[in-house]
């Protein structure tokens, strides 16, 4: 390649995103030339968004397990060579305080806008140059690297890395820009889907969800696979909150969920004692000393209505134990998710089985590198996708 030497550099990174800046860090300070080109107008705009402003930047609890993948075993060496206390190094050394939200989730004490002042200040430091608003038009392989064309500008570079993250909040900037790429290099593409998103529901539990508008309460939510016990929070358009956004990642459309509003407790036997200690109680009394109280009344109107007024003493213990059974085990059928326009990542992507886990390069494409959510790597709410972001991220950058 014989493009001028401000043209030419070591390694392109597509993607400003937790990926793509980490990656650039790392081959920076291996005193590699990086050029990180970010097609918004500023980096790392959904690390700003994360969890509400504070940026969850990591989980103290990272495990594969909380992985989905088709090779649940890809991550485990990246995972495995940067940990979050890696990451969490990074974070003491900048003086960034942060404290842990429960179950090993470390947010920011401020804003996110520390994390990402981190980033880009690693980047200043390692040389690493970053332009912004960049359009990549055309991206070709040349037999010593790779060609593109970015926003009329001819650029060339030995190690390519697609960063460009997944398909979730569109709003943000996501495209298929990285998957286009990737079949370009004839890279197999698993399917995708929304992950960590909200569920819609129609009908009767339309109107329920949206009368319930804002109420939270413990949960566990479950299908045939999985069960998360955490927060659910009603919607106007049905349900979110933890449980719900993580057992999205294992819904598949058309398929029931169970909700059990009381976690370890046996609705059928508090029900029975109730109705023996305080036989004159109305059902939806004692339920309220359990439940938000417009849950109990929504409940109410589904499933008691006719004995609302009943006291415990009377009421029949056949509508008792249905009662039970729903508070135990209520079946919901969603009707879809809130798609990509809410979805906190996308499952699927690029087959891990195209890549080398050690070091992120494709197999078929020497220096073509994939980081990041553009990868089937998805994982659980609570860090755990910005702790791959940063060891896929470090993995490639060890290399390019």
């Amino acid at each position: 390649m014989n493009s001028p030497s401000e043209k030419y550099f070591d390694a392109i990174i597509i993607g400003g995103g937790a990926a793509g800046l980490m990656c650039a860090i790392t081959a920076g300070k291996r005193g590699r030339s990086v050029l990180v080109l970010e097609g918004a107008n500023k980096i790392g705009k959904k690390i700003l968004m994360s969890g509400g402003g504070r940026c969850n930047f990591t989980n103290l609890n990272i495990e594969p397990a909380q992985y989905l993948s088709a090779n649940p075993h890809f991550c485990k060496s990246a995972l495995s060579r940067y940990t979050q206390w890696d990451f969490i190094d990074l974070v003491n050394t900048h003086g960034i305080p942060y404290h842990d939200k429960g179950e090993g989730q470390l947010f920011c004490d401020k804003s996110s806008k520390d994390i990402l002042a981190m980033l880009q200040a690693e980047c200043d430091a390692a040389g690493v140059t970053i332009w912004l608003d960049a359009d990549v038009s055309e991206v070709e392989g040349q037999p010593d690297g790779f060609s593109l064309n970015c926003s009329g500008t001819t650029l060339g570079c030995e190690s390519l890395v697609i960063a460009t993250g997944g398909l979730s909040i569109p709003k943000m900037g996501a495209s298929d820009f990285g998957y286009r790429l990737a079949r370009q290099f004839e890279l197999n593409v698993l399917e995708t889907s929304a992950g960590l998103v909200p569920f819609t529901f129609t009908g009767v539990l339309h109107d329920v969800t949206d009368s319930l508008s804002g109420v939270s309460l413990p949960a566990t939510l479950s299908n045939e696979r999985v069960s998360f016990s955490e927060d659910i929070l009603f919607t106007h358009r049905g349900l979110s909150g933890p449980a719900a956004l993580q057992l999205s990642s294992y819904w598949l459309p058309g398929e029931a969920i169970d909700a059990n509003l009381l976690p370890g407790e046996d609705a059928k036997e508090l029900l029975l004692t109730a109705k023996q200690q305080q036989p004159k109680a109305l059902l939806r009394s004692v339920l309220s000393e359990l439940l938000p109280r417009a849950l109990v009344l929504e409940l109410q109107s589904l499933l008691w209505d006719d004995f609302a007024e009943t006291k415990l003493a009377e009421f029949p213990d056949a509508a008792l134990a249905k009662v039970a059974d729903t508070l135990n085990q209520w079946v919901l059928k969603p009707a879809a998710t809130e798609g990509y326009r809410t979805a906190e990542v996308t499952l699927g992507g690029i087959n891990t089985d195209e890549l080398s886990s050690k070091t992120m390069e494709t197999k078929k494409v020497a220096g073509l590198y994939c980081i990041g959510e553009v990868v089937d790597v998805t994982g659980h709410l609570g860090g755990f996708n910005f702790q791959w972001a940063w060891s896929s991220g470090h993995a490639a950058g060890q290399v390019i």
